[in-house]
């Protein structure tokens, strides 16, 4: 693959009927293009929790991904109120979701911890009262 590959997402806030489908057709489009499937996967299980996190605290958001021979890159960029406490939230099961989100099986503080686990590299830049872009990348 000489070009990279852009696609791009918009998550809607509070959709948990349609949370998932950015993740899955990157998926999908991976498998087709015969992506290794450990990085397949680990770009699937990162997009996923991030497209969870945009729908739970951010008001949706848009994500952009971009597929090289070498990796896949995902930005994932909110306009929600940010993260306070970036150490804080890095740490496995806390979380800020509401009781609402966590009857539905969701907020279980591993978003953010996952998202780190199965990338490469992620890098988090917040301001709060102005959203949140996570930069994930992933190693083909």
């Amino acid at each position: 693959m000489s070009d990279s590959i852009k696609l791009h997402y918009t998550v809607s806030p509070d959709d948990f009927t349609r949370a998932g489908e950015a993740s899955g057709d990157v998926k999908s489009k991976l498998k087709k293009m015969g992506v290794p499937p450990e990085a397949v996967r680990k770009v699937a299980i990162a997009m996923y929790e991030g497209e969870i996190n945009m729908v739970i605290h951010a008001n949706g958001g848009n994500i952009d991904v971009e597929i090289t021979e070498d990796s896949i890159i995902m930005i994932l960029a909110d306009k929600g109120p940010g993260i306070a406490d970036i150490e804080q939230a890095m740490q496995a099961g806390w979380s800020t979701a509401p009781d609402n989100v966590r009857s539905l099986g969701f907020g279980a503080g591993m978003g953010l911890p996952n998202m780190k686990k199965y990338s490469d590299d992620m890098t988090i830049d917040t301001v709060l009262g102005v959203g949140t872009t996570v930069t994930m990348r992933v190693d083909v």
